[in-house]
């Protein structure tokens, strides 16, 4: 794969090709959600110590990019599995959001500066 723009809908091909062929074959569901909770924690890990009080380990890396990468692979494998078209699903989320909280953030004084 290079690095040409890619969409959500190739995204999920490409790992279902690399899955059903180097992987052999999907973990279970059950496997890959706590494959995901690890994956967020190492984001988390890296997120502390890049804007929070801790600091990187001697010889240890901010790959925060790939922590990330790691997330939506497994992301996309979920959706692969359980059949999801996350295109479809992103669409109808954003929808939702935009409707539900079209004014919400806007009236948070929390927010405003």
């Amino acid at each position: 794969m290079n690095n040409d723009d890619i969409t959500l809908r190739e995204a999920q091909a490409v790992v279902d090709r690399w899955i059903t062929t180097v992987g052999v074959r999907y973990f279970s569901p059950l496997t890959n959600m706590a494959v995901l909770a690890e994956e967020v924690g190492e984001v988390a890990r890296v997120m502390a110590r890049r804007y929070g009080d801790q600091s990187f380990k001697p010889g240890e890396e901010d790959t925060l990019a790939d922590e990330l990468a790691d997330v939506m692979w497994v992301v996309l494998a979920i959706a692969n599995q359980s059949g999801v078209d996350l295109t479809e699903a992103l669409a109808r989320n954003i929808e939702k959001k935009t409707l539900r909280d079209r004014d919400r953030h806007k009236n948070n004084h929390k927010l405003s500066d």
